[in-house]
């Protein structure tokens, strides 16, 4: 009898730990993905939300309830496949050689590594018909609660394999409400929030302008489960796609009220043909879920982003004078040496001199020639690009430049040469944007061409320290000579070239800084952001719909990649208000200072000796968004150091309503138990704070509970007030 049941107790401890391989749990602090192996052998999603502690037998994580309307649905497999038996939005749709367009992904095996900061799950999944295979992964960052997730699709069939559509990660949610905040955008209005519930049926965000992605739409979304997306409460999934490229976001709620969300690439007009044994390797969504609304998953990105994605995230940022709204083309090395000049009178680290510097047979005098010929235009500048370097050296300053790599104009050298490099639909009118048209990125040759234009310069230049790495035109005639029979992969291919040469810059010259630039705000996403020290948020930069625009990219972006210049846009607004709007950002100027009345420029003088010895806070990743310009005319925010002993408090008053009421500003993420001095910074000269709270002391406790007099009904004011533990 003894020996029976010892029999049965090792049987049974056999089977407990054979069903405990079809588990996997990816967690971080606060965050738990529960998948799990059915008895079909299909891989599915058994929970997502906080994470539950205490728990080790991850079979109490019940399937979601099959969906009972239709017999032939299965449940939230992890990775379905088009043309199964779940017919809403599918992961994936592939064409075998055989024609057919279908496979079944049946669970093989999985691990999970431990890696600098993050473990790394790996699931592989394969087809039992067919040799396709699909490798998922998951990092979980437990320290930053963020999760990024991507995809590896292989095969390894005789002929030729479809790829229809691959998104990156697929996720699902069983809520009795959903609510979906986008970024909408276009040329000088990006980063705009929108708000709307999600009900039965899709809802689709994409984007197909290949270089310009994110022109009409921004990569990044924000979905509130159970309630309204919410600054400081309520549970909020918050996901962005790391791709430089064309993407898309497909919400949809099926018939029994459940939410699936798919993220990747968007597949129109890019039917990949996959070669034998090449892994396609989708681009990385990353996602946070908070229960403590927005502001806790902004913190979130913002950290994880330091320490994890942005190039050169621990290191310092340069403020800078750009010479492009100051003179346009019309400029020579004489005028540029007197800008520079400048740039050290005001006090930044660098000068950035913008287009128009090249270009000799076809010489740069507007934007219709001269782009893709990188040489100094000898009548302007005869001397080139070190007499320009050297000249900003001499006066103490680093220098810069701008570079559209990626563009060439039909009236240039390089279009003459190389009419094979350039995107162009044969046997149809060109569609020009800007006068000019997109390289061939796709083709090796043109890679090391755009390489050699930036290493051209770092070579004959050591000294160089910047790059403003711009790209005015989407890509309109896709079109690819190098491509020829498998021009569905251009928009694909297209991207990770562009990366391929970002790659070897970053690997020749890893401390340039470089920032991301695209006729505005059209590029602004974690993957370009592994290569760039910073990125342009927008053409517009009048201070109030700044104001809009830094909110906006502030929910997932740390302010040391944002960067704000101070410009003449917006005269109605002081130039201490323009200046207090960007000082929360990386800080820039594009103004002329003979211009500027002698009161403003010693103002910027000082606010720069200011920003340069409060980095530390306004580069801090705990950002508490306070009064938002979306619900008011006021818009008020802060920073705060991790230790909460250093803060820093912004405060905007853009248009007030007359006899509107004002009350105080409540803060957040103070030590509520210490005592904080506060203090009105960044004063005219001879100006004196009319905040009834300047020169005080109260404690963090009063500051959170009861709140500062900073708005009031002056328009175009504003006040940076600074707070420092006593």
């Amino acid at each position: 009898m003894k020996k029976s049941m010892a029999v049965l107790a090792t049987l049974l401890l056999m089977a407990a730990c054979a069903y405990a391989k079809n588990e996997i749990s990816i967690q971080t602090k606060q965050t738990q993905l529960v998948l799990q192996v059915k008895d079909d052998g299909r891989l599915y999603q058994t929970y997502l939300g906080e994470r539950i502690e205490g728990v080790s037998d991850l079979s109490v994580f019940d399937m979601p309830r099959l969906r009972r309307s239709h017999t032939l649905s299965r449940g939230f497999e992890t990775y379905p496949v088009l043309g199964t038996e779940d017919f809403f939005e599918q992961a994936l749709e592939i064409q075998h050689a055989d024609g057919n367009p279908t496979s079944v992904l049946k669970y093989v095996s999985h691990e999970q590594l431990a890696r600098e900061g993050y473990t790394e799950t790996i699931i592989r999944l394969r087809d039992e018909v067919y040799p396709l295979s699909v490798t998922l992964h998951y990092a979980a960052y437990p320290d930053y609660d963020v999760i990024r997730q991507w995809s590896e699709i292989q095969h390894d069939e005789k002929g030729k394999v479809y790829l229809g559509r691959y998104y990156s990660s697929m996720l699902y949610f069983e809520e009795d409400s959903y609510f979906l905040t986008e970024f909408a955008s276009n040329h000088s209005k990006e980063m705009q929030m929108l708000s709307q519930q999600l009900l039965f049926g899709k809802k689709i965000i994409d984007s197909r302008l290949g270089t310009r992605a994110a022109m009409f739409a921004q990569p990044f979304f924000e979905v509130g489960l159970g309630g309204p997306v919410r600054e400081e409460e309520g549970t909020v999934l918050m996901g962005t796609l790391g791709w430089t490229g064309n993407f898309r976001f497909t919400f949809e709620i099926d018939n029994n009220g459940a939410l699936r969300i798919l993220s990747g690439i968007n597949p129109d007009a890019s039917r990949y043909l996959l070669a034998r044994g090449n892994v396609f390797r989708t681009p990385d969504f990353y996602f946070t879920l908070s229960n403590r609304g927005l502001g806790e998953g902004s913190r979130r990105f913002q950290r994880w982003m330091l320490r994890h994605q942005l190039h050169m995230g621990s290191a310092d940022r340069m403020t800078l004078l750009n010479n492009w709204e100051n003179t346009h083309f019309d400029f020579n090395e004489q005028s540029l040496g007197a800008l520079c000049g400048e740039a050290k009178s005001l006090g930044v680290d660098l000068f950035l001199l913008d287009d128009g510097w090249f270009g000799n047979k076809y010489p740069r005098s507007n934007d219709k020639a001269g782009l893709g010929d990188w040489e100094p235009t000898r009548e302007k500048l005869p001397g080139g690009v070190p007499a320009l370097v050297r000249a900003a050296n001499e006066q103490g300053v680093e220098f810069g430049i701008w570079i559209e790599p990626e563009m060439v104009n039909p009236k240039s050298e390089l279009a003459e040469k190389h009419p094979d490099w350039l995107l162009r639909l044969p046997e149809r009118d060109t569609y020009y944007q800007r006068n000019q048209l997109v390289l061939d990125l796709t083709n090796p040759e043109v890679q090391d061409f755009v390489f050699g234009i930036v290493d051209h310069l770092m070579q004959e230049n050591p000294r160089l320290k910047f790059f403003k790495w711009d790209a005015n035109s989407p890509i309109t005639n896709a079109y690819s000579t190098f491509e020829k029979d498998r021009q569905g992969n251009l928009f694909v291919d297209y991207v990770n070239g562009l990366y391929s040469v970002l790659q070897r810059i970053q690997q020749k010259y890893p401390q340039l800084y470089m920032m991301m630039c695209s006729g505005g705000g059209g590029r602004s996403d974690f993957e370009g952001l592994r290569y760039f020290t910073e990125f342009w948020l927008s053409d517009n930069t009048d201070p109030v719909e700044r104001l809009f625009i830094q909110w906006g990219y502030s929910q997932f972006m740390p302010s040391k990649a944002m960067c704000a210049h101070v410009t003449n846009w917006n005269r109605q607004a002081s130039v201490k208000f323009r200046l207090d709007v960007a000082f929360s950002c990386k800080l820039g100027f594009d103004i002329s200072l003979k211009d500027m009345a002698a009161s403003d420029l010693k103002y910027c003088q000082q606010a720069i000796a200011e920003y340069n010895r409060l980095k530390p806070v306004i580069f801090s990743p705990d950002l508490y968004r306070l009064v938002s310009p979306y619900d008011t005319p006021h818009c008020a925010l802060m920073r705060v150091t991790e230790d909460r002993g250093h803060a820093l408090l912004f405060a905007y008053d853009t248009h007030p309503r007359y006899g509107e009421a004002i009350v105080p500003t409540r803060l957040r993420g103070l030590d509520p138990q210490s005592r904080y001095r506060v203090r009105e910074i960044c004063l005219m000269e001879g100006q004196k704070s009319n905040l009834a709270c300047h020169g005080k002391v109260y404690s963090g406790d009063y500051l959170m509970k009861a709140g500062l007099m900073v708005l009031g009904r002056g328009k175009l004011t504003s006040h940076i007030i600074e707070l420092t533990k006593e």
